[in-house]
């Protein structure tokens, strides 16, 4: 079948803006780790669909507000994490739980604000949703319900497997010269294994490859329903994980494996209890990646930020199941798996940078095999919204 995916969706500064528009400010986007939030004033910052974001421990409560302050548009948190009230640190404006201005230093004497001034004050707040030890933020005034882009089961696996994460986490970012898309699309294709990673993943971990000529069959039919709710419905299929992905054939066994409980697939879940030592995937659309590659001991998390049409920044989360108790080593189990982890990312962003430097506007539109059904799938969700200025 040959691929609706034109070179332009992945060179159009064009078509990049409108997928900021009508993907990434509409869609529920992973944010971080509740864990990463312990106390009152705890933070986070990043960028979502190209707005600053802040979310903030409240006593207990935690808020994601645009972090902009409304007198200059100074960062009100310049670090990726921290620890600090809300306060602006240009002019030292100070906002509550609510965003509202609480606090201007000399309101009275040098900014003459009437009280109905200060009242109109107030930050724009966006819609958060915890699951687990996950954090997810919707951009749009109006924000779906997240049960509507993720299905209940989805949801379920995310909550009881990020319940097992611990708190020390290690982070790292990369910036990578591909398109976002192109990370999934990757990721779905079990096929590349054997040839992209042939000494580091192949020759521990067994993938199936898939095969459903029905579906494939059926994605060359056009949607039935471009309805928001029909298009959410059909988003809801490209969410999924938490089954066992692959079978690692001799699982390591260190001595740090008792200090953590291991999360463990067939008791969360209803997977087949002979398949723990397995690699876990959990694909959440639009770009976020999660993996335990050593059956539920480690976890990485992947997150694709679009940076522009040909460039997107990767930050990626080690972390371990939760300690039964601490340990000396566990900053050196972390640096392991960090280590581990980016020999594969490296193998595939590399080709994945290398398919980016070939596109050009001429260049021939890709022929797919069968086992591809659920990248065609996407590929006709996402022309349908693009092409046809559909809404979700």
């Amino acid at each position: 079948m040959r691929s609706r995916m034109h070179p332009r969706y992945y060179l159009c500064s064009e078509v990049f803006s409108q997928e900021q528009q009508r993907i990434f400010r509409k869609t529920w986007q992973f944010a971080g780790l509740k864990t990463l939030l312990p106390k009152n004033n705890s933070y986070i910052t990043r960028k979502i669909a190209g707005l600053p974001i802040v979310i903030q421990n409240f006593h207990g409560e935690l808020h994601a507000f645009e972090n902009v302050c409304l007198h200059r548009s100074a960062a009100l948190q310049k670090d990726a994490i921290g620890c600090r009230p809300l306060i602006c640190p240009y002019h030292a404006w100070k906002y509550n739980a609510t965003g509202q201005v609480s606090n201007i230093p000399h309101c009275d004497a040098i900014y003459q604000f009437d009280e109905a001034q200060k009242q109109s004050l107030k930050l724009r707040e966006f819609a958060l949703r915890i699951v687990g030890n996950l954090i997810f933020v919707n951009l749009d005034p109006q924000p779906y319900p997240l049960e509507e882009q993720f299905s209940a089961d989805f949801i379920e696996s995310l909550e009881s497997s990020s319940n097992s994460y611990d708190n020390e986490v290690m982070v790292t970012t990369w910036n990578c010269n591909f398109n976002w898309k192109l990370p999934y699309e990757n990721l779905r294709d079990a096929n590349h294994v054997a040839y992209v990673h042939p000494r580091s993943l192949a020759p521990v971990v067994s993938f199936a490859i898939d095969v459903d000529s029905t579906a494939a069959k059926e994605s060359e039919q056009p949607l039935s329903d471009t309805s928001p709710e029909g298009l959410r419905q059909e988003m809801r299929g490209f969410s999924l994980g938490g089954k066992p992905e692959g079978i690692i054939e001799k699982l390591s066994r260190f001595e740090w494996h008792g200090n953590v409980d291991r999360w463990h697939a067939s008791t969360r879940s209803k997977a087949d209890p002979r398949t723990d030592d397995a690699y876990f995937n959990w694909l959440a659309y639009p770009n976020t990646h999660i993996a335990s590659g050593d059956g539920g001991h480690t976890f990485t998390i992947e997150n694709h930020t679009p940076i522009a049409p040909d460039r997107t920044d990767v930050e990626v989360y080690y972390f371990t199941a939760r300690k039964k108790n601490a340990y000396a080593t566990s900053a050196q189990v972390l640096l392991a798996a960090m280590h581990a982890g980016q020999r594969i990312l490296t193998e595939d962003y590399d080709i994945l940078e290398q398919l980016q430097s070939t596109l050009h506007m001429d260049a021939p539109v890709p022929t797919q095999g069968a086992y591809e059904s659920t990248n065609q799938q996407i590929e006709r969700w996402y022309t349908t919204l693009m092409e046809d200025s559909h809404e979700l």
